[in-house]
């Protein structure tokens, strides 16, 4: 079995805010509530759900660009939570993010060259020749041309554009990287090509991955394992496979269905959902779902319910989620 890369326990992130702007009550917004998680080294666990649902917030916390509220990130063996600031930088250099707008992730005013090579001088790393001839290698692996360096980022097509940032969270040689809706800006097409690159490079590289979208059919056809995320809370963990054909939870189930069949033949009826997701600053008791659940019934509005395994290396939070055959799954 692979040893763990990343490890969340626990993991709280919420932020004070205020109610209008003579508001002299404070008042908690929990991005993030008690997540716990593990991804395997080389494996890719894709995080799934609704905008606003605690995604990236998330991501940037694992990456303690967000300081935890509470809990424990453990990366590659060592706890980023208790790290001094200068012990933090070393160790985050393993550990590297591509972004949702790869144009507003590079700095317009800057070439490819100076780009690609800023991390490097960040963590004098190498010599100038060194640097560059990092960043050539590393062009041509995302399929760039070398006269690409010259150039800056306006010149280039969104797709193009991803493909610097990908080159970019590499120079530094990281285990891991955290993708933040890294295809959701770009053409249909693009993106299988980014899908594509991203695979292809953790087969070369051995990297792992933590895959965040709102695309739950983009994130199967990249990840071995997907977490459902509702309200900064886990819903479902599962294979990918398990989480797509028999989802469990009512949340899971919604998205899935959301999802459109390619074959014409199957029947699958819509499972949509009532009402907007609710606010993090005042959430539903019990089950943050239930005001928009099918299947709610009085516990669920006053017991929270906790992730059970209910199939191998499958949980879900759901009083009445059980394991249910492929067909029933659909319907």
């Amino acid at each position: 079995m692979a040893d763990a890369m990343l490890e969340t326990i626990e993991l709280t992130k919420s932020f004070a805010v205020r109610r209008g702007f003579f508001a002299s009550r404070k008042l908690r917004l929990t991005a993030v509530d008690r997540v716990s998680l593990t991804i395997d080294e080389g494996e890719t666990l894709g995080l799934v759900g609704e905008s606003g649902c605690g995604k990236s917030t998330l991501g940037l916390t694992v990456m303690q660009l967000h300081e935890p509220t509470s809990g424990t990130v453990r990366f590659d063996g060592e706890d980023l939570t208790t790290m001094t600031p200068a012990r933090l930088g070393q160790t985050r250099r393993k550990m590297q993010m591509i972004y949702q707008d790869p144009y507003a992730s590079l700095d317009p005013r800057m070439n490819v060259e100076e780009i690609l090579v800023e991390p490097m001088v960040i963590h004098d790393i190498g010599t100038r020749a060194e640097r560059v001839e990092r960043a050539i290698e590393l062009l041509d692996t995302v399929g760039l041309p070398p006269d690409a360096l010259g150039r800056f980022p306006s010149d280039f097509s969104g797709g193009q554009q991803q493909r610097i940032g990908i080159a970019r969270a590499l120079m530094l040689q990281p285990k891991m990287l955290i993708c933040d809706e890294p295809v959701s800006s770009l053409d249909v097409s693009v993106q299988a090509q980014i899908l594509n690159l991203l695979r292809d490079l953790q087969r070369e590289l051995n990297l792992t991955y933590l895959f965040i979208s709102h695309n739950i059919a983009v994130t199967r056809f990249i990840s071995r394992r997907i977490g459902v995320m509702y309200l900064g809370r886990l819903a479902e963990v599962g294979p990918s496979e398990a989480i797509i054909e028999r989802p469990l939870h009512p949340y899971t189930q919604a998205l899935v269905s959301a999802v459109p069949d390619p074959r014409p033949a199957e029947v699958r009826r819509s499972r949509r959902l009532s009402g907007d997701v609710p606010s993090p600053i005042e959430r539903p008791s019990g089950c943050a779902f239930h005001p928009r659940c099918p299947i709610a019934q009085e516990i669920c509005s006053h017991e929270e319910p906790q992730l059970r395994v209910l199939g191998p290396d499958h949980l879900a939070a759901c009083h009445f989620a059980r394991a249910v055959s492929g067909a029933d799954s659909r319907q």
